[in-house]
């Protein structure tokens, strides 16, 4: 059983939904994002997407594409991402991490090559924001054959024509963008988001977690009374920029990060 599969079956089980936190892997630096990472789940972190630093990330708002640049200025790579997964499980084997962001720096990688390498460092799953699901056989096949769920976007914009087209072939759970634009942005209403979910629902028996403009606890139980899962990026990465002084990272960023990381989970957590 895949670790997200087996997530989400026990938060099921102990009827709860899921807490998904993003970061950016090697933002602000290496040692940082790696202590952020290592300590995301005691701060109440159910799953973790893991953001690859490319640099245009056209999905993304000023938060994720500050993050995106800071850790490729600090040196960030493709190795460099896989290598901090592998970090993370000397640690941790249990919590499902996902791998979020664009198909060039996989592509320029080598798809099978990316694909046994990020198997072998602990990687459950992707959500590659630029490529249709018309056109991800040649990641998703690979991928899948190494055990790593390719997980699908749906928005308010899917209607029930074109999710069955977006589902078909998903895995692991599908990530409802709550609104339309970029990472960031404004927040849908619960009563839309409640209505999104159940129209997903109605097509796929996949988990749905809902994101994009979630910055509180108060929203993020909300999220949580409706969905399988609530997923906050833009806040949290918001929180380190703000942990930095000239560049360079307070002695409290982590700590900081990791406080607001563990308010947002209680949120969730008395979503249901």
């Amino acid at each position: 059983m895949s670790r997200l599969k087996n997530c989400f079956d026990t938060l099921r089980a102990e009827n709860r939904a899921a807490f998904v936190t993003f970061v950016t892997a090697g933002d602000p630096n290496r040692d940082v994002s790696q202590k952020i990472l290592n300590g995301l789940p005691a701060a109440g972190a159910d799953i973790i997407e893991l953001g690859m630093p490319f640099t245009d990330p056209s999905a993304d708002g000023p938060a994720i594409d500050k993050a995106a640049q800071r850790a490729i200025a600090a040196g960030a790579s493709m190795l460099q991402t896989l290598d901090m997964v592998r970090a993370f499980r000397e640690q941790d084997t249990e919590t499902p991490i996902v791998l979020m962001g664009y198909f060039n720096p996989i592509f320029t990688y080598g798809i099978d090559r990316f694909c046994t390498d990020a198997s072998s460092a602990g990687v459950d799953g992707m959500i590659i924001v630029d490529l249709p699901p018309e056109e991800d056989d040649e990641l998703r096949l690979p991928a899948n054959a190494k055990g790593i769920d390719i997980i699908r976007l749906t928005t308010p914009t899917s209607d029930d024509i074109r999710l069955p087209v977006i589902l078909d072939g998903a895995s692991g759970f599908v990530y409802y963008v709550a609104v339309a634009g970029v990472t960031g942005g404004k927040s849908a209403t619960a009563d839309d988001i409640g209505d999104a979910v159940t129209r997903i629902k109605r097509h796929t028996d996949l988990p749905v977690a809902v994101g994009f403009g979630i910055r509180t606890p108060e929203q993020a139980s909300d999220i949580a009374a409706r969905a399988d899962g609530a997923v906050v990026g833009s806040a949290i990465v918001s929180l380190i920029e703000q942990g930095l002084e000239q560049g360079q990272p307070e002695s409290t960023i982590v700590e900081n990060v990791l406080n607001f990381t563990q308010s947002l989970a209680n949120g969730v957590r008395s979503g249901r």
